[in-house]
């Protein structure tokens, strides 16, 4: 796999965190609600301040944990990116910065687009960083380094 060119400290900043009777939560710009900062939560906040701030996304394509039917299964997806017909256009999983990426959070997320058909899948730690893009025609991954147009 070939990392992605991404430095998701640069939006850092942009993370609003409070103490709630002692639990340090965080102000979820989607969601609109505080959520329990856990370092798994840290890199989601991360990337949704990328979207929001950098790559200038509208809060209105933005999709966070949503349940799917994977089967008999429900599972939750981390953050699915709208094309501007609504439809998938990435699918990103998140993971604590303690979680080392491997061939096993790839497919984890590209079983979740099994259901979603996002032409772009993402897997971040918030350290390392990848990204594909799936040619539907031909079942190939293409890893990318650079964050596509959104």
């Amino acid at each position: 796999m070939k990392p992605l060119d991404l430095d998701l400290m640069c939006v850092k900043g942009f993370i609003a965190t409070k103490y709630v009777d002692g639990i340090k939560k965080v102000v979820d710009p989607v969601r609109k609600k505080l959520i329990i900062l856990t370092p798994e939560e840290y890199v989601r906040q991360l990337i949704l301040h990328f979207l929001i701030e950098i790559k200038r996304c509208s809060k209105t394509r933005i999709l966070v944990e949503k349940n799917i039917k994977l089967g008999s299964l429900t599972k939750r997806f981390d953050i699915v990116v709208l094309d501007v017909d609504q439809n998938p256009f990435l699918l990103i999983e998140c993971k604590s910065h303690k979680h080392k990426l491997n061939q096993s959070t790839f497919d984890q997320v590209s079983r979740y687009n099994l259901k979603l058909n996002a032409p772009y899948l993402m897997i971040s730690n918030g350290l390392e960083n990848y990204l594909t893009y799936i040619d539907f025609k031909t079942q190939k991954f293409n890893f990318m380094d650079k964050f596509p147009d959104l």
